[in-house]
């Protein structure tokens, strides 16, 4: 340490992370002249970097995560408590938070029984492909075992998940990808693949069931879908989708996976974004909102059915899932998840999220009537997305540079305001919020304001 850095502990803090931290989706030559950004403090959607600069946080930790806000004492003291008491042991034998979060989660999801745990959301939906695979061998000769996935949704960042996902930059150059994932067509109806027709949602869904005939029912073990497409462009789907993709699955005996990782936990103003819908999953997976980033936990949740399919034969040593999660076996991680959930009851933060989020589409469509460059805007609860476009008519995209423009400007004027990245190709052009559900109405004022100015700023 030298005696600049003796002088400035945030100096040196800034120089070891440019000389040793490799950031998450980040290009790293620009930090070589550009100092790292480093927060070192956050209070409800407020952040503080290293420069003591202030910045309101709409996108909630910068991955739909943060759902509760930053600074929950309570959660960190849940988690303290239990660390002390008992900080681990493998998931092959229970825990008190483990077995009390999971009554608790299951009584929020009727239908659903079980909750295998895990750390991430790549791991969760990772799970559900395994199951599915074993399933396939075990139950159906083996024939049972490709899974749908839909262009535009993401799934996780392993090999596998990325083989899952419909966003062809997340997985360009990490080929050869897994065998037996099937895309089937995204329901953006802004972007729609068959022109102007009335009945785009229903039309969407038998898109699906397309992909379906041609595969072979029997090859279909799977479908797996977000309930809203997250960073694919925020895409709520259309009137009758939903129905009719539950009817396609139970029709030809496929097992339905809703992704949960972002949606999950209150986004959307329910609990789950598929209970928005209607609709009863045999899969649900979550991650981010479970904890609120306050520990790592993930979790796939089951019906009893699935689950019976693992129990069949215990002569068999091969009958069982024979899958295990290290860090699954974290007590901190249901601890948090446990408090989180308390949070979010004793506030009302699902019926703050449903009045929150109508005021932010409220004020997004207000922009869009003045902004040329806002083409759609779309959303549900506090996960909104605005697209921008440089001609109305045609639905051009603008370029990517300029989407990011707009960020850096709000960014520079403290708000940070997320966009599709690195998703796809000529299409990264929609800007995403996802607010904590704490969010206020002047919370909400704020950001708004801040994309119109920015907007103002950068196209004129």
């Amino acid at each position: 340490m030298n005696a600049v850095s003796k002088l400035d502990p945030m100096r040196d803090v800034i120089e070891s992370d440019r000389a040793h931290v490799w950031h998450h989706i980040s290009q790293h030559k620009q930090l070589e002249t550009v100092d790292p950004r480093v927060y070192v403090e956050g209070r409800g959607m407020r952040l503080w970097d290293a420069a003591g600069r202030e910045y309101l946080d709409s996108v909630s930790g910068g991955v739909w995560t943060v759902n509760v806000g930053y600074g929950r004492e309570s959660i960190a003291n849940a988690v303290r408590d239990q660390l002390v008491k008992m900080n681990y042991f493998s998931n092959a034998a229970g825990s008190i938070p483990g077995a009390l979060y999971a009554r608790r989660l299951i009584e929020k999801m009727p239908g659903l029984s079980r909750v295998y745990y895990g750390n991430s959301g790549s791991e969760a939906n990772e799970k559900v492909f395994k199951m599915v695979r074993q399933i396939a061998h075990r139950h159906h000769g083996g024939r049972k075992y490709k899974i749908l996935y839909r262009e535009r949704d993401y799934h996780g960042t392993t090999i596998a998940t990325l083989s899952a996902g419909g966003q062809p930059q997340r997985s360009a150059q990490y080929g050869p990808l897994t065998p037996g994932f099937v895309e089937v067509p995204h329901c953006l109806e802004y972007r729609s693949q068959w022109g102007a027709i009335d009945n785009y949602g229903e039309r969407a869904a038998d898109a699906i069931e397309e992909v379906i005939l041609r595969e072979g029912p029997d090859s279909i073990g799977a479908l797996c879908l977000e309930p809203v497409t997250a960073g694919g462009g925020v895409i709520t789907p259309p009137k009758g989708y939903w129905e009719r993709v539950q009817e396609i699955c139970r029709r030809h005996n496929i097992l339905l996976h809703i992704d949960e990782v972002v949606c999950g936990v209150g986004r959307t103003g329910k609990w789950f974004g598929y209970q928005q819908y209607g609709i009863q999953p045999d899969f649900v997976t979550m991650a981010k909102g479970v904890a609120s980033g306050y520990a790592a936990i993930a979790c796939t949740v089951t019906t009893e059915a699935v689950f019976d399919m693992f129990k069949d034969d215990p002569t068999d040593p091969m009958s069982y899932f024979r899958d295990i999660s290290t860090f699954g076996g974290c007590a901190g991680g249901p601890a948090a998840a446990l408090e989180n959930m308390r949070i979010i009851e004793d506030e009302g933060l699902l019926e703050n999220t449903q009045r929150m989020g109508e005021r932010l589409l409220a004020n997004l469509r207000e922009l869009q009537s003045r902004h040329a460059v806002i083409g759609d805007v779309r959303g549900i609860g506090l996960f909104c997305g605005a697209e921008l476009v440089a001609n109305r008519d045609t639905r051009e995209p603008v370029e990517e540079k300029k989407v990011q423009a707009v960020l850096a400007d709000c960014l520079a004027n403290g708000v940070i305001i997320g966009a599709t990245n690195r998703s796809l190709q000529g299409l990264n052009n929609t800007l995403c919020l996802s607010p904590a559900l704490i969010a206020t109405a002047d919370d909400i004022d704020r950001i708004t304001a801040a994309i119109d100015a920015a907007l103002g700023r950068v196209f004129g």
